[in-house]
Parts: structure tokens; sequence; C-alpha cells
């Protein structure tokens, strides 16, 4: 049976909506968007030793503060997503990066209330910081709304092929953005002290305000919210018809959270969530404390250790490059599991290879962390195709806030393993090994074969989209 005119028109109408010239901007506004976050979400963490200085801070304190920080980041970021899923993705992007912009510029002022009132100072910090939650759930909406705008346009067996590798452009922002904040704090913290490189952090926002307006709404993210308005009009069967011709889900409820543990999305949340927490206890381990591990258990000296920090950011950046382009060639499942499981090989090899010996730690740390890192460029795409479009923002923003989590977890299991052990040098380096052997390679490891529990995802062709079949982004099948 055809669709009934009215339907066919407001099909045509959504898919004239978007072009390729309105795809390429959105690229490069979701890239900028995402550096504008990192900058601001890094920035904290570089700059505490220095806060921690000014306002007398222990060590204790300073890591207490931050593990409270962390959790509200988590909490915050669970939030982003149904916010996404219900007023759009394009307001989500924009959302997210004002946020951050709002937490960075009220940042010195919860820093002034922490010197100058105490405890009720440092919750207000502590609260201010949480809201940077949204800067790094950047990264999960620009996954979910450029995976829709992708499939709208890159429809042919070429172009398919190359969404990932787009995707891992944007993704790339990350190293970029960390780049952009350790250079703020070189050039601006002497300057204008730590708050200045805070205040600075604003300025995106205004240029995000602006380039927000260019931005074109999903045409996915449309044909939703037309679904929902024809269902409030009474027009159940043209609401029907024009869910079915672009393949959402008219017969059942599935936003919100709730909707993550309902139907073909549970098997999703529950494998990739199990992926990302895990993964990120080895994201901490060496992304965050590689450094720590090296100077403190490899006896590499601290300048050695920042030429390191210098090579992984660079490696960091070119596997997302070819973590992406290798996604759409064979596929993002097993593009994810190969790498993860490599870096865990990696990052074992670094940290049982013999101290002082620097060529080998440092190339077994630089390979790790491409193996590591990069596999996010297909992971965050991957997450967005695993989920149908009522809950795929919420999925994404959820599977992303449990990063912060495993954040938490393994800084705590850090402390417990480095608390235990002895005082002397030598008991000291040995729990850094340690550690980093249990809580960084073993959940690396763990999180590789996690992933082989999700479905595999086959990007739809222009033949199913002109029919209408699948998801609009991606049609799940078992491997």
């Amino acid at each position: 049976m055809p669709p009934l005119p009215s339907v066919q028109h407001e099909v045509e109408r959504i898919n004239a909506s978007v072009t390729l010239k309105d795809v390429r901007r959105s690229i490069v506004i979701c890239f900028l968007a995402w550096t504008f976050a990192v900058y601001d979400f890094i920035l904290f963490a570089n700059l505490l030793p220095v806060i921690s200085d000014e306002l007398g801070w222990t060590s204790a304190r300073a890591t207490g503060i931050n593990t409270w920080v962390t959790a509200g980041t988590a909490l915050v970021a669970l939030l982003v997503g149904p916010f996404v899923d219900r007023f759009g993705r394009r307001a989500g992007i924009v959302g997210c990066v004002v946020g951050a912009a709002v937490a960075s510029l009220l940042t010195w002022f919860g820093g002034y209330a922490a010197g100058a009132i105490g405890t009720a100072g440092i919750v207000l910090l502590v609260l201010i910081r949480a809201l940077a939650g949204v800067g790094y759930s950047e990264q999960a909406v620009n996954a979910t709304y450029l995976n829709e705008m992708f499939a709208h346009v890159y429809t042919d067996e070429k172009s398919v092929k190359r969404r990932g590798f787009l995707f891992s452009i944007v993704q790339g922002g990350w190293p970029v953005g960390a780049v952009l904040a350790a250079l703020s704090i070189y050039i601006l913290e002497p300057i204008g002290g730590w708050e200045l490189c805070f205040i600075v952090a604003v300025f995106p926002a205004v240029f995000m305000l602006f380039a927000g307006r260019k931005l074109k709404e999903s045409p996915v993210f449309v044909a939703k919210r037309r679904v929902a308005e024809l269902k409030a009009e009474g027009r159940d069967e043209d609401a029907a018809e024009l869910a079915r011709l672009t393949g959402q889900d008219h017969s059942e409820h599935k936003a919100g959270l709730a909707g993550l543990f309902r139907g073909e999305s549970l098997r999703a949340t529950v494998s990739l969530s199990a992926a990302f927490l895990l993964n990120w206890l080895g994201i901490l381990a060496f992304a965050f404390q590689g450094t720590l591990i090296l100077v403190n258990g490899k006896e590499v000296s601290f300048t050695g250790a920042l030429e390191v920090l210098i090579v992984s950011n660079a490696a960091g950046f070119l596997g997302y490059l070819f973590h992406g382009w290798l996604g759409d060639r064979i596929n993002r499942r097993t593009t994810i599991f190969a790498g993860w499981l490599i870096s865990a090989l990696c990052f074992t090899i670094m940290v049982l290879g013999p101290a002082g010996n620097f060529p080998l730690l440092v190339s077994a740390y630089a390979v790790g962390t491409f193996f590591l890192i990069g596999p996010y460029a297909a992971m965050l795409f991957f997450t967005g195709e695993s989920f149908p479009v009522e809950t795929r923002a919420t999925g994404s923003s959820f599977i992303n806030a449990l990063g912060q989590v495993g954040a938490i977890i393994g800084g705590a299991l850090f402390t417990a393993t480095l608390s235990a052990a002895g005082s002397s040098s030598q008991e000291q380096a040995d729990a850094w090994i340690r550690s980093g052997l249990i809580w960084g390679c073993l959940p690396i490891l763990l999180s590789a074969f996690a992933i082989l529990f999700t479905r595999n995802v086959k990007p739809i062709s222009s033949t199913d989209e002109r029919a209408g079949a699948g998801r609009t982004s991606g049609v799940p099948y078992r491997a």
C-alpha cells in the first residue's frame, strides 16, 4: 500500500531539509565544539595542583575533591541524554559547550569561595565543576548527531565506508583540546593565575552560540518530533506511517532511561556499559596516570615522562584516525576488540619491562595508547548505531557517563593498593607496577572481550533508506 499523500509530503520535506554542505559544516562545528569542551574538562585536573597549593589543600583533600567532582560529572552526564532525545541534537551540541563555558567562568568564583569560607566553598566548587559533565557529554551527543546526519547523505557504498573515518576526525578534538589546555596553562597562568585560564574558556561559548545557528537538526529527530506532533493531533494513522517510513518504532514508548533496559536496547546497554566502564579503569591507569607509573615504578625521569605525554597525545590522535578508518572497512565491533586486546598486551610489556629501558617503555606506552584511545572513534559511533532513535542520545550519554564511574572505581582501587604497600621506595615502586597490571591491563583486556557480547551493526545502504527499511542509521544483526 503506497504512503498517504500528506505523509509522503512530510518525508520529502524532511529529506530535503539537510544537504551534503550542511553535513560538512556540522563536521567542522562538532570538531570545534568537542575541542572546546575538552579544553575545559582537562583544565581543572591539570590545574588542581596549582589550586591546591594556593588554597593550602593537602594531597588527600585534593584527591577527595577530584573524586567528588568526577562523581558529579557522571551524574550530570546521565541527564544530558534524555534532554537531547527530547529537545534535539542541535540543542544538545550547543548546550554542552555553553554549559562547559559557564562552568569555567564560575570555577574562579568557586575557587575563591573555597578559600574564603572553607567547607561550604569547597561544596560550591564541586557543584560548579560537576556542571562540566555537560562538556564531557559532548562526545556522546556528537556521535548521536553525526551518526544520523551521515546516514542521511552518505548512503552509497563508497561514502558509507567513510562515515567512521569522518567521525574519527571530530573525535580527534580530544588530544587537540588537551594540548590547548596545556598551552593555556603555560602561557596564561604566569600572567593572570589559574583563574585566567578558566575565564578564557568562556569565549568559545560565544562562538558556538553563533555557529549553532548554522547547524541543521538531524532529519531523524525532525521525523521523530513530527511523529509525536501527528499523534498529539489525533492523526495516529499518519503518525504510524511516517514512523514506518523513517525507521522508528511507533508501537511502543521507549524513551528515557527506562527504555534502555527494554527490548533490543537491553543487550546494547548491558554489554556496552560493561565494556566502557572496564576500559575507563585502563584509561585512568595509563592515559591519566601513565606518567606516574613510569616515574614511580619504572625509573623514568619526570622530564622523560613529559616527553612521553606529548608522544602519547600524538599517538592518540593518529589512533582515532586509524580505528575510524578500519571500522569502516571491517566492522566497528571487531576493530574495538582488536585495538583493546593489543593495547592490553602493550601495556603489560610496559609494566613488566625492565626499569630504566626508556626506548622499550616509551614504545610500549605509545603503541598501547594508540590502541587504547584510538578505538573510541569507533566505539562512540558504534554506540550510536546500537540504539534505536527513541533512546539513541540517552543510551550514548548513559554509556559515556559510565566512563566517569570507571574512573572513580579505578582511582579507589589504585589508592587502596598504594596505601597498603610499605613506605620504602622499592615497595612503592612495586605497588605502582602491581596497580598498573591489575587495575589497568586486566580491565582493558576484559573490556575487549565484553565488546564481543554486543550485536554487530551493519550501516544501511541507500537501497534500505529509500525503502524505509530498518533503522535510520544502522541495522543490528547477529554476527
